[in-house]
């Protein structure tokens, strides 16, 4: 069971597993996008079809509870699934509820854990095979594997790896705990965090925070929904950032200008802006955005 794309890769080892079978793949229904808003399958979905597995997409896991009992699966693997399975399911293959959780649980708990690693400048995360109960990632621990989170790391590259290392690591854990060689590692709830959800409006710059929250924001928001301000009015995607070594500047202004990058003032620190795109525009180097929309230094942004 699995929905985006952290998904994929479990799916894809399971299958390609000597004595394992994916018997079906459950998966959310297709879903509008795009300015069309026309309905695109899951990457999920995709993925199944790819290796010619049988694929349902119910509205509700209930709806489909019979179908689950006729099929009578000995484990189920959940990854990136997107809907809460009601206890009968929990309760239904002997072997249980498997979920691959993008966190060193109890830490981040919820549906963005990559991204709050990175907001918040943790050097390290990983994955959690954990065991499901009715809880939200609450389950007792089966393995877990690191890594270090790196400097050039944002969102994307952080998920890329952790999607891969989780299937790994499924793939280690599942004859283990199915012949009862592991013994479950309650979560201690003193040390729980939560992970909730990210939303597009979280990507606007506050210039008085310190320019390392700001770095460490541009990362977690990368590539969705971005780093953004405002200039005459009209917003302004800050697609690269780095912090850069300078004194003196306000928050918001603009201290320097030119083809190295447009250098803004923070609470604390300046941040170096070397891409950006203006509303309705195209992205651009900073050389190329400065040659036809001119920031002169004290130009305030906000």
């Amino acid at each position: 069971m699995g929905t985006a794309e952290f998904a994929c890769p479990s799916l894809a080892a399971l299958d390609d597993a000597p004595g394992i079978e994916v018997i079906t793949v459950f998966t959310q229904p297709n879903r509008p996008k795009g300015r069309q808003l026309i309905p695109q399958p899951p990457p999920v979905k995709l993925e199944a079809e790819s290796h010619q597995l049988p694929v349902h997409q119910p509205e509700c896991l209930r709806d489909d509870s019979q179908l689950l009992e006729q099929l009578d699966p000995g484990l189920i693997v959940v990854t990136a699934y997107g809907q809460i399975l009601p206890q009968t399911i929990l309760d239904l293959p002997p072997h249980g509820c498997l979920n691959v959780h993008g966190s060193l649980l109890p830490a981040y708990r919820g549906a963005a854990p990559i991204q709050r690693a990175l907001l918040e400048g943790q050097a390290e995360t990983g994955v959690t095979i954990m065991q499901m109960d009715a809880g939200l990632d609450t389950g007792a621990m089966l393995a877990k594997g690191a890594t270090t989170i790196g400097p050039d790391d944002n969102a994307q590259t952080l998920h890329d790896r952790l999607a891969k290392l989780g299937a790994g690591l499924l793939l280690e854990t599942i004859p283990r705990h199915v012949a009862g060689d592991i013994t479950p590692e309650p979560q201690d709830e003193t040390l729980a965090t939560h992970a909730a959800k990210i939303t597009r409006d979280m990507g606007r710059i506050d210039w008085s925070l310190p320019a390392t929250r700001l770095w460490n924001q541009a990362r977690a928001f990368t590539p969705w929904p971005g780093l953004y301000t405002h200039l005459g009015g009209k917003r302004l995607k800050l697609l690269e950032v780095e912090p850069a070594e300078a004194t003196g500047h306000e928050p918001g202004r603009v201290g320097q200008s030119d083809a190295n990058g447009i250098v803004i003032g923070c609470g604390d620190g300046v941040l170096r802006i070397t891409r950006l795109q203006k509303e309705g525009a195209k992205p651009l180097a900073a050389a190329e955005f400065l040659a036809g929309t001119p920031l002169p230094v004290g130009t305030q942004l906000g």
